[in-house]
């Protein structure tokens, strides 16, 4: 008995929507609450801890791009054939999607153990440095398998509207981790201090506690799609659009981490407060950009659902309303910078310089905040409707194309303050292309 799915398209769009991200907004606030605390307890460890995490980060994030972009293909494949009424070809596409999840997390461990030790040393020649970032790396790496599954996962209950599932796994993990993180980084009674390698090996237990809630979910409860080692048969067009999809969506998001890797070069010139106000930074952002990428989830499912059942009206409704709530979250985070920056700053180094040079960037930074919507919401709408190359130019601007060319070339007039003010300036021009980009894909046949 297939589960009924048309509550996608006949429901009153505004409360379906809110459905739908909520579950996610709350998920990614839990996510975003676990990243800052993580990073509150290493930076407890000290300054250098926390610029060993900084350095990491580029690698560890192209990871997760890897996991997440992929299960953004499942998704949008599996809510184009659920709404097209072809449940047969949503079971498949869930089986492949999983079975190349599991491939690609077998692979990410045994290439990104390998380069870490190398990569680092590009950026310090400082041993004690290096010998922390190759020990959390090679902890969180092994567990990138669990990760892999786990957010192929994510994105397939989402895909089917189960958005309930996905934040309860989500928000056990983080618990979990959080949780961990004393006991492992300082140590407990039987439990001995570990250090930043108690912090990698926190996430990798929380990452398996969230792999084993939609596991139990999976096996005791009806879904709309399940797994058939009769969908295992090679399909060479299924898995053409899996990656169709999944390998722009994967640039999206590993393109950040090419972007931190170049300005981590351009900063560690002038200072090591420099490369760690920029991993700070990225820490705090996340706590803006993952609710609002929270309401880009809710709406991902709903536009490909929608599109594959024609329904172009309610598309553009759902894309306009996740552009004003994204808009509102932005907001708030750009008011939050102007007034305290340097109590948020503060939460994460003692060090009277650092926090000066953090306080003058976030101030600078949040001003491209509000604007950033327009293309953040555009490039998921997009992913959604199966056009992952039209989202791709998006982020290649907002990554590549803008950024590196406008921070290399401030960098060299203002100084570090230039690379601040190259953030909001490419958020300005990226929204403008990010507009026009969407509604010419969108009204394309």
């Amino acid at each position: 008995m297939k589960m009924n799915d048309t509550f996608m398209k006949t429901r009153p769009v505004f409360p379906l929507l809110l459905s739908m991200a909520l579950p996610n907004v709350i998920s990614m606030l839990v996510n975003s609450l676990y990243n800052i605390v993580d990073s509150l307890f290493v930076a407890q460890i000290s300054e250098q801890a926390m610029t060993a995490l900084s350095l990491v980060f580029p690698i560890q994030n192209f990871v997760n791009a890897v996991a997440i972009g992929f299960g953004i293909g499942i998704n949008a494949q599996i809510a184009l054939y659920l709404g097209a009424g072809d449940h047969e070809n949503a079971n498949r596409a869930a089986t492949h999607g999983m079975m190349f999840s599991l491939l690609h997390g077998v692979l990410g461990m045994v290439l990104c153990i390998a380069i870490m030790p190398g990569f680092l040393r590009r950026f310090t020649t400082d041993p004690a440095l290096v010998d922390m970032g190759v020990t959390y790396s090679t902890i969180v790496f092994l567990f990138s398998l669990v990760n892999m599954a786990d957010l192929a996962f994510e994105k397939i209950f989402q895909s089917v509207g189960r958005m309930n599932v996905a934040m309860v796994a989500l928000i056990t993990g983080c618990v979990t981790n959080i949780a961990l993180d004393p006991v492992l980084i300082f140590g407990l009674g039987p439990v001995p201090a570990l250090g930043i390698a108690g912090a990698a090996l926190a996430t990798g237990i929380g990452q398996a506690v969230s792999l084993v809630v939609y596991l139990y979910v999976y096996c005791t409860t009806e879904i709309a799609v399940r797994f058939s080692r009769r969908c295992l048969r090679f399909d060479a067009a299924l898995d053409g659009k899996l990656y169709a999809i999944g390998v722009p969506a994967i640039l999206n998001l590993a393109l950040p981490s090419l972007l931190v890797t170049f300005l981590n070069g351009l900063l560690a010139v002038y200072s090591q407060s420099y490369v760690t106000v920029l991993g700070i930074y990225y820490k705090l952002q996340t706590f803006l950009y993952l609710p609002a990428n929270g309401i880009v989830q809710g709406m991902r499912p709903l536009v490909g659902y929608n599109y594959g059942a024609r329904e172009h009206g309610r598309v553009s409704k759902l894309y306009n309303l996740t552009l004003g709530l994204s808009a509102g979250i932005m907001a708030i985070g750009t008011l939050l910078c102007l007034t305290i920056a340097g109590p948020l700053m503060g939460l994460f180094t003692s060090n009277p310089e650092t926090i000066a040079i953090g306080q003058a960037a976030l101030r600078i930074i949040c001003l491209g905040f509000i604007v950033s919507a327009v293309s953040t919401t555009s490039s998921g709408a997009l992913e959604g409707l199966g056009k992952g190359v039209p989202s791709l130019v998006i982020s290649l601007c907002r990554y590549i194309i803008f950024i590196i060319p406008i921070a290399w070339v401030l960098c060299g007039r203002m100084g570090p303050t230039g690379v601040w003010h190259a953030f909001w300036i490419t958020e300005a021009l990226s929204a403008v292309i990010a507009y026009a980009v969407y509604h010419k894909a969108v009204h394309q046949k």
